[in-house]
């Protein structure tokens, strides 16, 4: 049987130095139809060290005719050609929303993708903002003629016969905003969201196993290990990897002194776990996967650690208010930018994910409280944020 040829042409992303996130200058795409003729996903991976997880862009059919694009990826050629596909049955894109304020892994594509798609119309967020300086969005490469924010209310927009949306935000950060836009397409019943909520799979998600060398390498327990390629081990990298990716340093992993990590160097033979030579700088404790299955729950949605931490207890009254007119709505099925997806899920769940920020939460069977342990480090990043005066305080819980 004849091996299929890949162009890896069709998985280019020239424009990475923007924000040089692995895989780089590749990413290759995958289409899924998850509502019959009306909702694709299209994911890509990105990430940092190995650490890496799905980015998500969404494709929604209008009643009337074209299409609605939520959250551009990398407009590689891979991807357009898929969208392309879609046009050609659906019709043109008409509308590309970017949902997030703060999000650079989704502003960096939103201009590139645009130019892709030159009738199409271009809404963002409010309070867009760029670091170190605040540029116009035109200098952000949005197109200035088509590029218009998101109004208050929805209604006033071309798509509101077939879609809500609620506007988190902005929050201030201190040297910028949080905000995000929570989009409801009506006749499926579908919640799209970028940052706010995830879901963490059991398996490995399908973009992420094209390249399974991030997983084997997770997998390890010592630099020297020789890690088999098999389902068992990509499973056991992809646990490692989601604590690290929402925890940053999860208690279940140490990070030996980079003194000690030098002089035993020169000792493999003797303690191979800690001949790091500066590629493996951290070792798992044996509980590490009691860590992860606390984290995962049974797949039900959750406000990720370092927006618990770090960014919405700066506005917990507004926060909560945003969930309570998001779980107003009827709507089965959540798509989230990252992590799983399409999770099935309820508003009640949707609004439990946000009761760590009630003094008093009405905790039901939806809901769970993450290990404190774990979020040691991120309290020790706000409390360094709080001294040097960089962000405002977390505010108490309501």
């Amino acid at each position: 049987m004849q091996e299929e040829q890949v162009n890896f042409k069709d998985f280019s992303w020239p424009y990475w130095l923007a924000v040089p996130l692995y895989p780089y200058g590749m990413r290759r795409t995958i289409r899924k139809e998850v509502v019959k003729d009306t909702i694709w996903t299209f994911d890509q991976m990105q990430g940092i060290f190995y650490v890496v997880v799905p980015i998500r862009m969404t494709v929604v059919k209008l009643e009337t005719g074209g299409l609605l694009v939520y959250a551009p990826v990398a407009p590689t050629p891979e991807c357009i050609r898929l969208v392309q596909e879609l046009e050609a049955e659906h019709g043109n894109v008409k509308y590309i929303v970017l949902p997030t304020v703060s999000g650079v892994e989704h502003k960096v594509f939103v201009g590139p993708f645009a130019r892709f798609f030159p009738q199409a119309q271009v809404f963002v967020a409010p309070k867009q903002w760029s670091f170190p300086l605040n540029l116009p969005l035109s200098w952000l490469g949005l197109p200035a003629k088509r590029t218009q924010v998101l109004p208050q209310n929805s209604a006033e927009t071309p798509f509101a016969d077939e879609f809500d949306y609620a506007i988190l935000g902005p929050i201030n950060l201190g040297l910028g905003w949080f905000g995000e836009v929570a989009l409801l397409h009506k006749k499926s019943r579908t919640l799209l969201v970028a940052d706010t909520i995830v879901s963490i799979p059991e398996e490995p998600p399908a973009i992420v196993q094209f390249d399974p060398y991030p997983l084997l390498f997770h997998a390890k327990d010592s630099a020297l290990d020789v890690v088999e390629d098999n389902q068992a081990n990509r499973r056991k990298g992809w646990e490692r990897i989601s604590l690290f990716a929402l925890y940053f340093r999860p208690s279940v992993l140490e990070i030996p002194n980079w003194f000690g990590v030098f002089k035993n160097a020169f000792k493999a033979k003797e303690n191979s776990k800690k001949a790091y030579f500066g590629l493996f700088p951290f070792q798992w404790q044996s509980d590490w996967k009691r860590s992860f299955d606390m984290l995962r729950g049974d797949g039900r949605l959750f406000v990720a650690p370092v927006l618990q931490a770090l960014i919405l207890n700066r506005a917990p009254r507004e926060t909560i208010d945003w969930a309570n007119l998001v779980a107003s709505w009827d709507f089965e099925w959540v798509i989230p930018c990252h992590l799983d997806s399409p999770i099935k899920a309820r508003p009640q769940q949707f609004r439990q994910a946000f009761s760590f920020l009630e003094k008093y939460p009405t905790l039901g069977s939806h809901s769970y409280i993450l290990p404190q342990e774990d979020f040691k480090l991120l309290w020790k990043i706000d409390g360094g944020l709080n001294l040097l005066g960089v962000v405002p305080r977390a505010q108490d819980k309501v």
